[in-house]
């Protein structure tokens, strides 16, 4: 899946994105999951921000 990810973001207007991951913990069994998406640069603030 990473490779995917990699050779798409190569092309000159990828770089207005980024590849965030997030670690939340897990309403139904306490763990941590991580929550991964790629968004745009100025939208990468209000990824960390939101409550899931």
């Amino acid at each position: 899946m990473a490779k995917k990810v990699v050779a798409s973001m190569q092309k000159k207007e990828a770089k207005n994105y980024a590849k965030v991951v997030k670690m939340v913990r897990s309403p139904k069994s306490g763990a941590y999951v991580f929550k991964e998406e790629i968004v745009t640069n100025d939208k990468i603030k209000d990824f960390f921000t939101k409550k899931d």
